[in-house]
């Protein structure tokens, strides 16, 4: 075990998927980082099941596209299955907006494992396992962390930030008394893995049966997960019975009714939201900060969104390259999508267990009618129903009004002057970035020295045109491959973006506007940030004991 250090930049209190992406991000920027587990090691059962778009783009700002890929089942879609067994219904998406596929079937041990991993390439960051965080004490200008190991050892060190992605039943949101709102489901469901299926179909299968709702989920190497639905009077003790559980498997596959049954367990599924996401200089983050149904698939992805916008930020706060107000933006920006998503698992919810024939018949023949109307066939078969990832407030900067703004760009692949085609973020870097449209007509700001907040400056040829050597140092030349990005500025009727580091739009350049537009936008986000308070929602003394 590495020794500790008496100071960090940031403790972060849980070791899950939110914990370990955001300490690979802070790992990524320079940080020195303490990662803290209660647990020996990641997880070994499966839990979370699904990994979307938006996460595999944040996999590669950490480096980790590649190996996360190498075991995932990419791009499965759901079909939905009536009573009588016929399908009524489908959603295939095939549409990869941010680079990815829209949903992957991946494993969370083996995804755990590989966040913990991509570890190692950090000298700031330590992992502390089988470790509990025991105190908490907040000062004017940094957080006392009391630890306990599991060997009786106690240790205290110094943060400027404590960030808690410490789980459903977070030790530290409850010692705030920081409250979930929203409900608990009074339904409870079956989760079943197995292991060994030679079942070739790669997508979900939805029996919409009132009967007894299931699902049964395609996996990597040979997984499967089945969820039914208990029902009226039915008790954990009897429906986890290795007799019974096969049983039910039984009614959908006589093959899986034979595999290995690698976990069985019982979940309460809740749509909650906690009342606040911060005290101080302590900022909660995945299922600390919010609790999400399972039909959407969203649990550990909003969390993977948490890392990503909370993680850059920290890392540039403490760099000093923006005021401790950006931090102010973390719960701004984050929990309206956290909501809308969380909404929207609850109304896929609706579809999946219908509470009788009758409105099983109903959902089913709405949707086998929507499927005869090409755009409504489109909005349900590509999932245009997911919210699309939209800041209405926070870190940003400019007129509201342009379409683009607050809105996470779009990553097509695009050539470089040497030919290699490559996803638009391998371009952009790790930092702010300008892009720019150029096509030979529109004014463009000449480059001679470094722009605010170190942004890089990528310009975008049309892909009818070739290469021409820029004339400014420092500038890079892509070419829009698809039409994408040209149709994106088009629509939004601007010359060029602000791109933050999690790659929403932070500004829009207008094409009337004046040549150093982006640089006053820059400019205006580190004021923004400056304008902000290191202490929101303190109060002092803060001195919590963590159970």
């Amino acid at each position: 075990m590495s020794e500790l250090r008496p100071q960090y930049g940031v403790v972060i209190v849980g070791a899950g998927p939110t914990g370990l992406t955001l300490a690979n991000i802070l790992g990524m920027y320079g940080i020195d980082t303490l990662l803290v587990e209660r647990n020996p090691a990641t997880v070994g059962e499966p839990r979370a099941v699904s990994i979307d778009d938006e996460s595999l783009r944040t996999m590669q700002f950490i480096g980790l596209a590649d190996t996360v890929r190498s075991r995932i089942v990419e791009g499965y879609g759901s079909h939905y299955f009536s009573p009588r067994g016929r399908c009524f219904a489908r959603v295939l998406p095939d549409v990869m907006e941010y680079g990815y596929p829209r949903r992957s079937a991946f494993r969370q041990p083996i995804l755990e494992a590989q966040l913990r991993d991509g570890l190692q390439r950090f000298p700031t960051v330590r992992t502390r396992f089988s470790t509990r965080v025991t105190r908490i004490v907040e000062e004017d200008s940094a957080v006392r962390v009391g630890l306990a190991a599991a060997d009786g050892a106690v240790d205290e060190v110094r943060a400027r930030y404590v960030a808690a992605c410490d789980g459903a039943r977070s030790g530290t949101r409850e010692a705030l008394g920081i409250k979930l709102g929203g409900s608990t489901y009074g339904e409870r469901w079956l989760i079943v893995d197995l292991a060994g299926s030679t079942d070739r179909f790669r997508h979900t299968r939805v029996y919409c049966d009132p009967a007894r709702p299931a699902l049964a989920l395609p996996g990597p190497d040979g997984t499967r997960r089945y969820e039914f639905m208990m029902l009226p009077g039915e008790t954990p003790e009897q429906v986890l019975d290795e007799a019974r559980v096969r049983a039910l498997l039984a009614r959908h596959s006589a093959e899986d009714a034979r595999l290995e049954i690698v976990r069985k367990a019982v979940y309460h599924f809740h749509a909650r939201i906690a009342d606040r996401w911060r005290a101080g200089r302590i900022l909660l983050a995945g299922d600390a900060a919010h609790l999400s149904p399972p039909f959407a698939g969203q649990g550990m992805n909003s969390g993977i969104r948490d890392a990503q916008n909370l993680g850059w930020k920290l890392a540039h706060v403490l760099a000093g390259d923006l005021g401790a107000g950006a931090l102010e933006s973390y719960e701004a920006e984050r929990r309206p999508h956290a909501w809308d998503l969380i909404r929207m698992a609850m109304r896929m919810g609706h579809v999946m267990m219908p509470g009788s024939r009758a409105n099983a018949f109903l959902v089913q023949s709405a949707l086998r009618a929507l499927s005869l109307y090409p755009p409504a066939r489109d909005y349900i078969m590509q999932m245009k129903y997911k919210p699309k990832p939209h800041f209405a407030a926070g870190l940003l900067a400019g007129d509201a009004g342009p379409r683009l703004r607050g809105r996470m760009f779009a990553q097509p692949l695009v050539e470089r002057a040497d030919g290699t085609k490559v996803l638009l973020d391998e371009v952009l870097g790790k930092g702010f970035a300008v892009l720019e449209w150029d096509d030979g007509r529109l004014p463009l700001a000449p480059r001679g020295g470094e722009r605010p907040l170190r942004a890089s400056a990528v310009r975008v040829i049309p892909r009818d045109h070739r290469f021409i050597p820029a004339s400014d140092a420092g500038v890079q030349q892509v070419r829009d491959l698809t039409g994408t990005i040209s149709a994106w500025f088009d629509a939004a009727r601007v010359r060029g973006v602000v791109l933050r580091p999690d790659r929403y739009v932070a500004a829009c350049l207008d094409r009337e506007s004046a040549a150093d537009e982006a640089d006053r936008a820059l400019q205006a986000l580190v004021r923004l940030s400056n304008s902000g308070t290191e202490a929101t929602q303190r109060t002092l003394p803060l001195d919590l004991a963590i159970a």
